[in-house]
C-alpha cells in the first residue's frame, strides 16, 4: 500500500484507480486497527491525508469518465505521516504511461500536497 503525491490527471489508468483501491484498503485497516506503523514509518503513507487525496483520485476518475460508487470509510485519521517522495518518483519513472503523462523534470519538487 502507498499513497502517491503527484497529480492524478498524470497518472495511468491502472495506477490512478490502484491508488484508490490502496486508499480504501487503508480506512479499513485503520478501522480494524490493523497496525499500518511499517508502512507510515517508510514515508509511504500518510493517514491525516488519506481523505484529501481520495478526493483528489475520485475528481480526476470523474473527469475520465469513470464511475466511483465507492464512499470513503470514516476513519481515525489523526496520525500525520510523510510521503517519500524520492520513492514516488522511483515508481513514475518504472511506468512507461505515467512517465509520459507526466514528464517528469527531476529538479522539480512536484509535492501536491
Amino acid at each position: 500500500m502507498r499513497q502517491r503525491i503527484t497529480d492524478p490527471s498524470k497518472m495511468c489508468r491502472k495506477h490512478l484507480l490502484g491508488e484508490h483501491v490502496e486508499l480504501h484498503m487503508m480506512a479499513s485497516c485503520i478501522n480494524k486497527s490493523i497496525n499500518l506503523y511499517g508502512f507510515i514509518n517508510k514515508g509511504l503513507i500518510n493517514p491525516a491525508k488519506i481523505k484529501e487525496r481520495h478526493a483528489l483520485i475520485v475528481a480526476e476518475m470523474i473527469s475520465r469518465g469513470y464511475r466511483h460508487n465507492s464512499e470513503l470509510l470514516e476513519f481515525d485519521d489523526s496520525y500525520n505521516g510523510y510521503i517519500d517522495l524520492d520513492e514516488n518518483k522511483k515508481l513514475l519513472e518504472r511506468c512507461e504511461e505515467c512517465r509520459k503523462m507526466h514528464q517528469i523534470d527531476r529538479s522539480k519538487d512536484e509535492r501536491l500536497f
